[in-house]
Parts: structure tokens; C-alpha cells; sequence
């Protein structure tokens, strides 16, 4: 019995006309709100960008992210890197302080994680598995008033204290001191706090309900002397979705090639430019947003308002079956079994004619935990042992040279 299967690459050639989905979006007057948006339901979340000022990853007890909301003008600095500093941070030396920024290539790397103690703004505790704080960190709020606040421990979740500073009596108010668990919310992908409410708030959808998040967020802006750190406005795509841009002249290009990433920033903000008076956008750029299935969107946005409305329109159209179109030459093929799994021991059938091969394994959230390589070329048949890994749904990853493809793997 023949097991290798014959799967799908990307070609050269002019797509096909389908039908368009137009879709219009709204981040309100002076980019009020956050949107997230769902390709494959056609569905946008509004939720207001001030509700939140500090957002915590939840999705897995062993990692963790802290992200600022940079996008209302909120800054953080690191004020000092001893916990007994805590006490005495005097917010007339936030010039002296070195400010922290999230990641905009990484959901998975806040600005609190790019503090001086070894996971940012704590160290690792091998007598109990805690991160402790050690780095207090100062926020500086738009109409310059500030907040201190210290991470005092991770252990499935997030304890942290803070103050307010009151200019009159040039003192800071009493602590206040939360947890914010990561079995909160259980379907979101972060928790999210608002110090100036003293509340928990949840601030996006569930995380598969959304592939794109329309917002504020700070860059490397480049100009002619050289880089700085600025805010724009534009979208992040989810750590589900990968991303290709493509130059398409009439709308028809060369797709043989797509260059797909998943740094979250790879749409960015750069479709569109300011004129003097209104926003241009380029009608060659086009962008593919890739799922872990294998199913392709092709996205071109074709009006922008800038803050005065905050107005969004762009098109879409699922392009994953004019995409498919030529199967991998017979040197390249791949199989798994049993699938669905019930001992989680799965069996990889390759043939190829490159001498690296990836095995990747992502959860449904996007995360990889899971990579092997096969060294051999030709036909390959490795067992792979993934008991280590919960029962549960995720996708298997093939890459050879340059083709790749991905899988739904169930292990019972």
C-alpha cells in the first residue's frame, strides 16, 4: 500500500476575479476604540482603548507577558531594580529612568518584560517556581500624572501593588494590591487591569474570534536621520495568522513566492501615507493572511480618515483554492498516522529531496510546542512520541525547502 500523499504549493499566475467581501470598520473620532476583526465570519469587536492600561498573557501558566497600552499615551519606566527602592521612587527623576516599550513584532513580549531582572521585572525562584519582583516600574499617564507599580510574584497568575502620586502633597497615596488570575477569562488570550478604576475589564474577544486588531500602537519610525519610537495607528494581526505582503500591478501578481511571517506588525501601519491633507494608500499593495489550516484571505485596503473618524475600509476574499493549484513535484510529499492518535504516538512519512525537513506542532492559540527536524532525504518513515503533550486538537507543520503545509492533528 502506497502512504505518501502528494500536497499543495503556491505558483505564479494571475488570480482569478471572485467576490469581494467589503468591509468597513470604525475606531471612532481620535482612534477611540480598539477593533478586532474575524476574516472567515466576517465579525468585528469594538471595545473602547481607554478601558485598559496594563494587559497580562493568560493562556499558559509557564509563560507570560505584560503589555502596556502605549496606544492612549501611557509610558513606563523603569525606576529602579531593588524592591526596597520601591518606597522611595521620586517621579522628578523619570528623566533618569530608561523608558520600556511593548514589542510590536511579539504579542509575547511586553515592556514589563524588558526590564533589567532576568524575566524583566523579577527573578525566578527555584525553591517554589515563583517569579519575584525585584524592578519597580513608574507610569507616566498623558496629562502627566503618575502611578508606581510593582510586579510582586507570577505563579499562574499576577500579584502586583501600586500607588498614586499626589502633586499637592507631592506623596504617594497607599498601596493597593491585586491579583489577576490567569483562569480569568479563560477563552481571551490576556487579562486586562485598569488602575484608574481599580478594576479587572475584560478588554478584547475570545481569542479565536478575531485575526486582526485595528489599533495604536508603538513603532521604529523611520526618517531621514535615522529611527525613533512613535505611535501609529494600523493592525496586528493574531499569533494564529501569518502574513504575506505581495506588490500586485492591476491587481494581479506573482504569488509563487509569498514571503509570510508571523511577526504580528507585518500589515503594520504603512499601507497608507499622509499627504498634507487626507491619507493615500497604495492601490498595488496587497496582503495574504494565512490560517494554520491552510485557508488564505487576500486583503487590499482602500480608504483611510486618519483620527478625524477613524473610518477603515478594505476588501477581502478567501483565495485559498486559487492559491492550492500545484501539487509538490514527486520528490516532496507528507503523510502522518493514525490521525487521530490514541496513544499519542503518530508516525511522519516523508520523501524530499532537501536535506532539512521541520516538524512543528502548534497549539490552538498559535504557540508552538513542538519541533523536530529529519536530517534524511528520500523516504523517511520517523515515529514520533508526543505523550508529553495534553489530549487535545492542534496543527502539524511541514516544511521542506520552500514549500510547507499544515495539518489538523487530534491526539485522544
Amino acid at each position: 500500500m502506497n502512504l505518501k500523499l502528494s500536497f499543495l504549493a503556491f505558483f505564479s499566475f494571475c488570480l482569478v476575479a471572485t467576490a469581494q467581501t467589503t468591509v468597513n470598520l470604525s475606531l471612532d473620532p481620535s482612534y477611540a476604540n480598539e477593533v478586532y476583526y474575524k476574516f472567515s465570519t466576517n465579525q468585528s469587536y469594538d471595545h473602547t482603548a481607554t478601558d485598559w492600561e496594563i494587559a497580562f498573557l493568560r493562556n499558559n501558566n509557564m509563560n507570560f507577558a505584560i503589555r502596556i497600552n502605549d496606544g492612549i499615551g501611557l509610558e513606563v519606566f523603569e525606576a529602579a531594580n531593588t524592591p526596597a527602592d520601591y518606597v522611595t521612587v521620586d517621579v522628578n527623576n523619570v528623566a533618569n529612568f530608561t523608558q520600556l516599550y511593548n514589542s510590536d513584532i511579539s504579542w509575547f513580549e511586553g515592556a514589563f518584560n524588558t526590564g533589567s531582572a532576568s524575566y524583566g521585572f523579577g527573578e525566578y525562584n527555584p525553591a517554589n517556581h515563583h517569579v519575584e519582583g525585584t524592578v519597580t516600574f513608574l507610569l507616566k499617564y498623558a496629562d502627566g500624572s503618575f502611578k508606581k507599580l510593582f510586579i510582586e510574584d507570577y505563579f499562574g497568575g499576577y500579584t502586583f501593588k501600586y500607588a498614586t502620586w499626589d502633586e499637592t502633597t507631592s506623596t504617594w497615596s497607599a498601596d493597593t494590591t491585586e491579583t489577576v488570575s490567569n483562569t480569568s477569562n479563560p477563552n481571551n488570550m490576556f487579562n486586562y487591569y485598569n488602575f484608574t478604576t481599580a478594576t479587572e475589564v475584560v478588554a478584547e474577544p475570545a481569542s479565536t474570534d478575531w485575526d486582526l486588531k485595528f489599533t495604536k500602537f508603538t513603532t521604529d519610525y523611520a526618517y531621514s536621520g535615522g529611527t525613533m519610537k512613535y505611535v501609529v495607528t494600523g493592525a496586528l494581526q493574531h499569533p494564529d495568522v501569518v502574513v504575506a505582503e505581495n506588490i500586485e500591478p492591476n491587481g494581479n501578481g506573482d504569488t509563487s513566492n509569498l514571503n509570510y511571517s508571523d511577526e504580528i506588525n507585518t500589515i503594520g501601519y504603512d499601507w497608507k501615507s499622509f499627504s498634507g491633507t487626507s491619507y493615500d494608500l497604495d492601490p498595488e499593495l496587497f496582503y495574504y493572511a494565512k490560517y494554520l489550516d491552510g485557508t488564505v484571505y487576500r486583503l487590499h485596503f482602500t480608504n483611510f480618515e486618519g483620527s478625524s473618524t477613524g473610518n477603515i475600509q478594505f476588501n477581502y476574499e478567501d483565495v485559498t483554492s486559487q492559491l492550492n493549484t500545484v501539487a509538490f513535484d514527486v520528490k516532496n510529499t507528507f503523510s502522518i498516522y493514525p490521525n487521530p492518535s490514541r496513544d499519542k504516538q503518530i508516525n511522519i512519512l516523508t520523501e524530499s529531496n532537501h536535506a532539512n525537513q521541520v516538524i512543528e506542532i502548534y497549539n490552538l492559540l498559535g504557540k508552538k510546542i513542538y519541533a523536530t527536524q529529519l536530517q534524511n532525504t528520500g523516504f523517511t518513515n520517523q515515529s514520533l512520541n508526543l505523550s508529553s503533550l495534553a489530549k487535545g486538537t492542534y496543527f502539524i507543520k511541514y516544511q521542506t525547502g520552500n514549500h510547507s503545509t499544515t495539518q489538523k492533528l487530534i491526539l485522544n
